[in-house]
């Protein structure tokens, strides 16, 4: 397993130029495009396409992929991307599950482990070793048992992996600061709050790790994916709730990657108490409801707060995922939908039905710097 691209000079194709061209190579699949249709999109001459595309194909990362007819003269040679010239991992860390994946240059998933340990295993750990996991030295052995699974899967990935790692994309519960890559209190596991995350696994994986929200990994493979709206709000209902919000395709994180904490939003003043130490948070209402069976009464519950999503940021429509939706997706995107529909908001509600979108979305905070556009310049930021 090779941690680079060979020859290829990542921070390179990080430039403007280079970095539109293959984003646009990217978008344009197997199919590929021509070299006067890069010229015309990117609004680079001629001669600029022919010396970065000429550069790419020598470095891998472009082949031709047949020729197309020309409105005069002859046939246009039609290039593409060569998904195989490199490789990202995806990590989901979630509550009670881990999930880490492997996909190519076009993000396409190309292997895939699962494992039961994720944050409470390790709080499980503690508990054994220490007592219980608030007390003072809980956290480090908790934090140890978690990560040290991480990096044996992913590890046992990176085997399976036939080409070349740019990196490891890590996604987790937050809050969290992406730009450090240290978790803040994560609700139910305040010990991993200052814990050096995404610099302990780069370290031990010798790889370039990224680190943020689960929400935002999920809303970033959206944002990316052909055909998406500008501005949305992706509403993930799993162990816990937060939203992963877009707007005019670029994510709204934060300063201190805040942003979307949509579960912590109080919507009941007598409601009960929540882990995160409020009281009446539409997370601790709605997993009760889940917990008591009345799906519909969740659902209902979730369409309150993608309400208040619509009215404070007038996004384009809501997207709806995680484990609990996934597993009765028709039930809370009619939910949803008629709780809009009653309060004469007409946003668009649709299910995020790939199981593993937070995991491919982690990988892509590791590709997205790779391409241009809203992939490189917004989504690489950071």
């Amino acid at each position: 397993m090779k941690t680079d691209l060979g020859g290829v000079n990542v921070p390179a194709l990080r430039s403007h130029n280079a970095a539109l061209v293959l984003d646009l190579l990217r978008t344009a699949g197997e199919t590929g495009i021509s070299r006067p249709e890069l010229a015309e999109r990117t609004g680079l001459t001629p001669q600029a396409v022919s010396k970065i595309t000429a550069r790419l194909r020598a470095e891998g990362l472009a082949a031709e992929a047949g020729h197309r007819a020309s409105t005069g003269g002859k046939p246009r040679t039609v290039l593409r991307l060569v998904p195989s010239a490199g490789y990202a991992v995806g990590a989901h860390l979630d509550r009670d599950e881990l999930t880490v994946l492997l996909v190519d240059l076009a993000g396409t998933p190309v292997a895939v482990r699962r494992s039961p340990r994720g944050l409470r295993a390790g709080a499980g750990a503690a508990r054994d070793a220490v007592g219980p996991v608030l007390d003072a030295g809980a956290g480090p052995v908790a934090h140890t048992v978690v990560l040290d699974a991480v990096v044996e899967e992913v590890r046992r990935l990176l085997a399976e992996a036939p080409g070349r790692v740019l990196g490891v994309g890590v996604a987790m519960p937050g809050p969290l600061d992406h730009r450090t890559g240290v978790p803040g209190r994560v609700t139910g596991f305040p010990q991993w709050e200052g814990r050096p995350v995404r610099a302990e696994l780069a370290r031990r994986l010798g790889l370039p790790v990224a680190l943020d929200k689960d929400t935002n990994a999920a809303a970033l493979g959206l944002a990316l994916a052909p055909g998406a709206p500008a501005s949305f709000a992706y509403v993930h209902l799993g162990t816990g709730l937060g939203a992963g919000l877009v707007l005019g395709g670029a994510p709204l994180r934060g300063e201190r990657t805040g942003a979307g904490e949509l579960g912590h939003q109080t919507v009941r003043l007598d409601g009960p108490p929540c882990a995160c130490g409020g009281r009446g948070c539409l997370e601790a209402l709605c997993l009760a409801a889940v917990a008591r069976d009345d799906l519909p009464g969740a659902a209902r519950l979730l369409g309150t707060g993608a309400a208040n999503l619509v009215r404070l940021l007038d996004v384009d429509r809501i997207v709806l995922g995680g484990r609990t939706v996934l597993a009765a997706p028709e039930t809370f995107t009619t939910g949803v939908r008629e709780t809009l529909t009653a309060l004469h908001l007409p946003t668009p509600v649709e299910p995020a039905t790939h199981p593993d979108l937070v995991a491919e979305g982690a990988a892509w905070l590791l590709l997205s710097p790779v391409y241009g556009g809203r992939a490189g310049r917004v989504w690489g930021e950071g």
